[in-house]
């Protein structure tokens, strides 16, 4: 199954999990047209959730901007929920507005990287649901209140805020700093007992109403939970209905609930979120409004399962284990097979969730602001593979495409980036956070001509978590290896 839930982040206790991928590497070989065959444009990006259990973070971690700014993400996405959401409060009828907890997270985002987040509007005030309680259905089925209240979200950060009572409300970073990007919900296929037409009512409803406020601004549709065939309870029924504005559509994918999975089975999930990535698109084709709509994949992470009050939300009364294969070498194969195989399916943006947690979730340790295996490897798919490069895909042939995921790309500026990711499982019946097999990697570019410098990174357990890899120039050749010692990824770039 493919698995998506809203999940909290939080720190844990350090554990380094994974270990060495032994001796006598197993022989392999890559050979690389110079045939192209159609584009290939991921943009990296990473979360955050404003919350009573998260918006410290940067009061934590004042350096953390930096950290965030270097990692170079696009549209950094903010899921504000519980006392994150700015009106109300959860069980109190009470509709006052306050943004500091919101804002402590997002004033910093805004603040670095391309200055452009994608807001999710992940709930509505606890005070438009049934009993003032956030997980009971919406008190008002036209959703005139909710799309009131998107609206002075709109107002207060990109128009010079609203005034409500005696009191005006308006973000410190207006005018200099303003959100375009704005996500209509979270994952409502497991929240507040909505259907696909009643969510398709309240897009329609509230996207005219957040235009009428500021018509530049641009929206994600739909960001499910996607498991278990939910794309196709959902996506046809959007489609078919929507009449507002869409700018991407956006779904979620996880390879487990269960940290008792095997490492076997958490790859085993990675077709299928190919397979629902080709559904989105299948389905968006017979609209023409939404035909040339990019999906994008806005949470991914190993796991989805989290702590409720120390009890496994997905497998209670388990008590919760944190699944240590979001930040082991595990992540250095993982992340880069989903990235390479959503991005040949057309999705155009994956987001890690989230940045500042524990070692299941977080690219950074929330409490220490220390960075994890995870931060290296999105930060250098995101270096090696730029939107902005204008990549092509290169056709190429594998002696073991079972074990070994390729990507290889012809830019734009005539450099080529071959991607090597290693996810042999060791003992596909019982590793869990396993060390992987090694292999030896020929990768021949003798038919993509010459080329006067190269260079290769290659992530895995002998990384240096507080400075990342270290870039080997290497001299380009007909033939070249890449030596992968276990999980790991490799990125060999070779320039005119």
């Amino acid at each position: 199954m493919v698995f998506a839930i809203g999940c909290g982040g939080g720190a844990m206790p350090p554990d380094d999990g994974g270990g060495g991928g032994g001796t006598n590497p197993t022989p392999a070989s890559v050979t690389i047209s110079s045939t192209m065959t159609g584009p290939f444009s991921v943009a990296m990006s990473t979360s955050f959730q404003p919350a009573e259990w998260d918006y410290q973070f940067f009061t934590l971690n004042p350096a953390a901007t930096t950290t965030l700014d270097t990692l170079g993400s696009h549209h950094v996405r903010l899921q504000g929920i519980f006392h994150g959401i700015p009106q109300g409060s959860e069980g109190l009828a009470t509709t006052a507005w306050d943004f500091s907890m919101l804002d402590a997270i997002t004033q910093p985002v805004l603040g670095v990287g391309d200055h452009s987040p994608e807001f999710q509007i992940a709930k509505a005030p606890a005070f438009m649901y049934q009993g003032n309680n956030s997980g009971n259905p919406f008190s008002d089925p036209s959703f005139a209140a909710f799309a009131g209240y998107t609206q002075n979200l709109v107002r207060y950060y990109n128009t010079g805020g609203f005034v409500d009572g005696a009191t005006s409300y308006v973000s410190p970073a207006w005018p200099d700093d303003t959100i375009t990007w704005w996500g209509i919900y979270n994952e409502p296929n497991i929240n507040n007992l909505l259907s696909p037409q009643r969510y398709t009512d309240m897009y329609n409803t509230v996207v005219p109403a957040m235009q009428a406020v500021d018509p530049t601004i641009k929206f994600a549709a739909l960001e499910l939970a996607d498991f278990g065939g939910e794309e196709e309870e959902w996506v046809p029924t959007f489609v078919n209905n929507v009449t507002a504005h869409v700018d991407v559509m956006a779904t979620h994918f996880y390879s487990s609930c269960n940290q008792q999975d095997t490492d076997a089975m958490l790859f085993s999930t990675i077709p299928g979120f190919v397979t629902d990535v080709q559904a989105f698109y299948t389905h968006m084709a017979t609209n023409p409004a939404l035909a040339n709509v990019p999906v994008w994949v806005t949470e991914n992470n190993v796991n989805a399962d989290y702590s409720n009050n120390g009890i496994s939300n997905c497998n209670p009364p388990r008590v919760f284990v944190p699944d240590l294969r979001g930040s082991s070498p595990f992540f250095a194969a993982w992340r880069p097979y989903v990235f390479s195989q959503l991005g040949k399916a057309g999705a155009q943006a994956l987001y890690h969730w989230d940045f500042g947690a524990d070692k299941q979730y977080g690219e950074v340790d929330y409490a220490t602001g220390a960075l994890q295996l995870s931060y290296w490897v999105d930060y250098w798919l995101g270096q090696t593979f730029p939107p902005e490069a204008e990549a092509q895909l290169l056709q190429y042939t594998s002696s073991d495409d079972t074990d070994l995921e390729t990507l290889p790309v012809s830019n734009a500026d005539g450099s080529v980036v071959i991607m090597v990711a290693n996810h042999k499982v060791k003992a596909p019946s019982s590793d869990n956070n396993g060390v992987g097999v090694p292999f030896s990697v020929q990768v021949d570019v003798s038919a993509l001509g010459n080329f006067s410098s190269g260079t290769l990174i290659v992530i895995d357990k002998d990384t240096n978590v507080a400075t990342g890899p270290t870039p080997t120039t290497v001299s380009p050749a007909a033939q070249m290896t890449i030596d992968l010692n276990g999980y790991a990824v490799g990125l060999l770039t070779l320039k005119p």
